[in-house]
């Protein structure tokens, strides 16, 4: 499940909320709501943790002065919002063009993001919570989860990847994003009918629109950051070489 909390935060607030919060609880900040995402699941981080060593040893095999951190906020500049994609390529090379990178670990620029990729989650049904109470010492709500009556919900978390970050990331102007979808959750509009898994990669054209293309079972990935990559989307879904 996927909750918020009951203020609209700014940018800064929402920095000021998580510096309170425990470390194995991460959570975004979508045009001013604070939202809880949920635990991922094993295959989600298996696919994560297979992408990050691939993709890291294609920097190092192609001398790209890139690398995949641990932890980077990305925020859309002008915008009440700020994600943790599951992988992100960064550019070492233009972090001195990052107004916020020295003090905390926040890219805003497009030259300093190549390449995303959100593995779309499968979350688990839980009863809706509601959240939040003044901090008496600072003025930001931190969470207080109280029980209702009101109906069980799912996530919607693929929306989330397949439109509201696909809008800010084509806005920012990232350059390539990848949408892994191992448990084919988009709609059937999105990747076709039957469903099935797909990743979907998309690619910035000259008019600063992104234009995707799919991959599904032994199709060979097509990356413009890794033009001689050799990997096909079914070795990702089932973590193999």
């Amino acid at each position: 499940m996927i909750q918020s909390l009951e203020k609209l935060f700014t940018f800064d607030e929402f920095l000021e909320f998580l510096e309170g919060q425990p470390e194995n609880i991460r959570y975004e900040l979508y045009d001013g709501d604070i939202i809880q995402m949920p635990p991922p699941s094993g295959k989600h981080e298996q696919i994560v943790a297979f992408l990050t060593m691939i993709l890291g040893y294609e920097c190092l095999r192609l001398k790209l002065y890139y690398g995949i951190p641990k932890t980077v906020t990305v925020k859309p500049e002008n915008k009440m919002s700020g994600y943790y994609p599951d992988v992100l390529l960064m550019d070492f090379s233009n972090l001195g063009n990052e107004p916020l990178w020295e003090e905390k670990s926040i890219l805003s620029k497009p030259d300093s993001i190549p390449l995303v990729i959100e593995v779309v989650s499968q979350c688990v049904a839980e009863p809706v919570l509601k959240t939040g109470f003044p901090s008496q010492a600072s003025g930001v709500r931190v969470p207080r989860v109280e029980a209702t009556e009101e109906p069980v919900r799912v996530s919607t978390n693929w929306r989330d990847d397949y439109h509201k970050k696909f809008a800010d990331y084509e806005e920012i102007g990232i350059r390539e994003y990848w949408i892994v979808d191992y448990a084919a959750l988009g709609s059937k509009e999105l990747i076709g009918d039957p469903k099935q898994p797909t990743i979907t990669v998309y690619s910035l054209s000259d008019e600063g629109e992104y234009r995707g293309k799919q991959f599904r079972g032994d199709d060979y990935i097509e990356s413009p950051t890794f033009a001689d990559l050799t990997l096909t989307a079914d070795q990702i879904f089932s973590v193999r070489y």
